[in-house]
């Protein structure tokens, strides 16, 4: 683990006004479905095949968004991508209208109609890495889109989530918004970064957590140039930066994101204790770079990887609530496990700093290898900047009563793998997503 090499900082330490974090869900796409088109993740692979259920789906989704708010909590919206993508398939040769284009892939290479169908941009930890204000050298909010080139499906994602997010934050006093890294090098988003700080409003430790291809098992899919490259561009102090490989284990056990394994929320680290490579001197040099860092760790003969993997007990949001309690928003799968709760339990009741245990029901998500945390991407942003975002992408009880609203109406009840060749389905997963940009006020074209 190592500083990357990055340009003088020339930024200001300590707090820039109260600032608060926003959440951003992605919203669980019509075309949710069990393609199993992730090697290395556990889940999706299990899954395969299985009959997906997008309308129940958005609606968890929608109903985690709503607990975020009831605890007091700002909630924002990333919507679904245009699927299947039509343009993708265009390039790989297929002629036509979008129905032939459509057609003629599930003719003669199915596969690639599989892969334009994915609603896997609802993870939006993947969509890209978020620097706030306090960290970056100009004081602004930088987001650098993730280039998901490791994997075929996720790798479409790029252009459409760089047109969101440039929308959202296009306001350029308060946000810069890059373009992802080279394909080449791999990039999945904050789903491998973590921000260690004292507080939202206070200068961090920006944590790159990378991994290492090696022959056979499962891939690497964060690389160490991409994540050094993104703190480049996001003007970090290096001496605030800590690139941190990932343990080989945790990504043969299937933690095919650092975030399966490790989570962390202004001054805690919550992580398994087999998360990092080198953990003694990872730990050590987050302890230098953060005085007052808390580290929850669950030992291994507790919770075994397996367990971590398959509860995703780390891929839990940690959040400070405006009561100043913390609180561990978990999947289900944590407490129909019980060893897992049990600990859990522990926890809670000891001097720690995690005073409360939120437990969401996300199961399509989870399905299909992502939890609680894998929905979100989190910004923080002072007063001021947080009224600069574009308030079509931020959420309140009745936008969300609206998308509901959409939702039942026109997301599909279920989704078997065979569908994927149904014009039906086409064509009800492009009303369904144009019925939404309507009611949000999306005029064609803009996302």
């Amino acid at each position: 683990m190592e500083p990357p090499a990055v340009g003088r900082w020339t930024g200001q330490m300590g707090a820039r006004g109260t600032m608060v974090e926003i959440n951003f869900d992605g919203l669980i796409g019509p075309s949710h479905n069990y393609a199993g088109l992730s090697f290395g993740n556990v889940a999706s692979a299990t899954n395969a095949g299985a009959v997906a259920a997008p309308r129940a789906a958005a609606l968890q989704g929608l109903a985690k968004m709503r607990r975020m708010m009831a605890l007091g909590l700002r909630q924002g919206l990333l919507l679904p991508h245009d699927r299947p993508h039509a343009p993708w398939l265009r390039a790989l040769g297929f002629d036509g209208d979008d129905e032939a284009v459509f057609a003629a892939a599930w003719r003669e290479e199915p596969a690639l109609l599989r892969n334009a169908f994915s609603a896997s941009a609802m993870w939006t930890a993947n969509a890209g890495t978020v620097s706030p204000g306090p960290d970056t050298a100009d004081g602004r909010c930088h987001l650098s889109v993730a280039n998901l080139s490791t994997m075929l499906h996720r790798g479409i994602e790029a252009q459409e989530t760089a047109r969101q997010l440039r929308l959202a934050f296009r306001n350029e006093r308060f946000f810069a918004v890059h373009d992802a890294v080279p394909a080449g090098l791999g990039d999945e988003g904050a789903a491998n970064f973590m921000r260690l700080c004292p507080r939202h409003d206070a200068a961090g430790v920006e944590v790159f957590v990378y991994g290492e291809r090696h022959e056979g098992g499962f891939p690497a899919r964060q690389s160490r140039a991409a994540s050094a490259a993104v703190a480049r561009r996001h003007g970090l102090d290096p001496t605030r930066v800590l690139l941190a490989r990932q343990s080989e284990a945790a990504i043969a056990a299937g933690a095919f994101h650092n975030d399966v394994v490790a989570v962390a929320n202004e001054h805690v680290l919550f992580a398994h204790e087999q998360a990092f490579e080198d953990r003694g001197a990872v730990l050590d040099a987050l302890h230098a770079a953060m005085p007052g860092l808390i580290v929850v760790e669950a030992p291994a003969n507790r919770i075994g990887l397996e367990q971590a993997v398959r509860t995703y007990l780390f891929n839990s949001q940690l959040i400070t609530l405006p009561s100043g309690e913390m609180t561990l928003v978990l999947p289900a799968e944590t407490r129909d496990a019980p060893e897992v709760w049990r600990w859990l339990e522990e926890v809670v009741a000891g001097p720690g700093p995690i005073d409360r245990l939120e437990v969401v029901e996300v199961r399509e998500s989870m399905r299909n290898g992502g939890g609680p945390a894998c929905l979100r991407l989190r910004v923080a942003v002072d007063e001021a900047a947080a009224a600069a975002i574009d308030p079509r992408f931020l959420l309140d009880e009745r936008v969300c009563d609206d998308v509901e609203a959409v939702v039942a109406r026109h997301w599909p009840e279920a989704i078997h793998p065979d569908d994927l060749g149904d014009p039906d389905l086409w064509r009800q997963c492009r009303v369904a997503r144009t019925a939404l940009l309507d009611r949000l006020g999306f005029s064609a074209g803009e996302v």
